[in-house]
């Protein structure tokens, strides 16, 4: 795999996996999975996937992770309000995350974050909370999730403000910046979490960062329902499908597939504090 552009990529057999892997950053409130939610979880769990977190977008997404990380054993939740979500907060849905964040099984703050390509949201009012996002993973130690999408060096300069009020905990989700952006943030003490995205064959930059990027800060995710792997690529995304990820890291760092999941998963239990099940 190593320097390949091939789109033709080792696509394991779940049945064949003796591994681990935890699925950091799955929206399994999404709508898409309403009729199947438990047999998606099933077929994770049959693939090695032992634990996922199901990320909040906004107060009422927030809530249904929570419902749902309180009914599966397998899944935990995240809380918090997305950027290109925000026009739409109402009255009250700031304290409902600050609320929520309470729960039982909640792991994370977020989805959190920056976004400069989808023009729905006024800036100022995304760094807004954003800041505020941090100052509540800060006050109640728990990690932040992030999205940055075309504002990289922006999300850095936020983090640096954050930093200078206490030290931080978090992930880069999806990450799709560069080298320098990605030890930036993990000199500041976030881990960088991929996604489907690493196996496309427009994304060799990816790929060639991951081989530099220190093993105790790599995570895996899917970002279900959206940007399946390539050997699953048109399909509905699902935590199962994390497996064509966590592959492609491994033949990257040149390790066999058991042992990237060991290192990634007991990285998200040491960032998330999961336990062990």
């Amino acid at each position: 795999m190593k320097g390949s552009t091939d789109d033709t990529l080792h696509t394991p057999e779940a049945s064949s996996i003796a591994m681990t892997l935890v699925d950091t950053h799955a929206h399994l409130d999404e709508e898409g999975f309403d009729k199947d939610r438990a047999e998606i979880i099933e077929r994770a769990v049959a693939a090695g996937v032992v634990q996922m977190v199901s990320i909040g977008t906004t107060a009422d997404s927030s809530r249904r992770a929570v419902e749902i990380a309180a009914q599966y054993p397998q899944v935990f939740a995240a809380v918090g309000i997305h950027p290109n979500y925000l026009t739409h907060v109402k009255a009250g849905d700031w304290e409902r995350i600050e609320e929520l964040v309470r729960a039982p099984r909640v792991v994370a703050i977020g989805e959190t974050g920056l976004d400069r390509y989808w023009d729905t949201t006024p800036f100022d009012l995304q760094i807004e909370y954003f800041q505020k996002q941090m100052d509540l993973s800060q006050r109640v130690d728990l990690p932040f999730v992030v999205h940055a999408r075309e504002a990289e060096a922006d999300v850095v300069t936020e983090l640096r403000h954050a930093a200078s009020r206490g030290g931080l905990r978090g992930v880069m989700h999806s990450f799709t910046g560069d080298l320098p952006t990605a030890l930036a943030c993990i000199e500041l003490g976030m881990h960088i979490s991929f996604a489907g995205m690493i196996t496309y064959k427009r994304s060799q930059a990816l790929r060639d960062l991951i081989q530099e990027m220190p093993l105790d800060r790599i995570l895996v995710e899917t970002d279900s329902p959206y940007l399946a792997a390539q050997p699953v690529r048109g399909k509905r995304n699902e935590p199962s499908y994390v497996v064509h990820t966590a592959q492609v890291v491994a033949d990257l760092r040149g390790l066999p597939l058991e042992e990237l999941g060991a290192r990634t998963t007991a990285n998200a239990r040491s960032l998330f504090r999961l336990p062990v099940p």
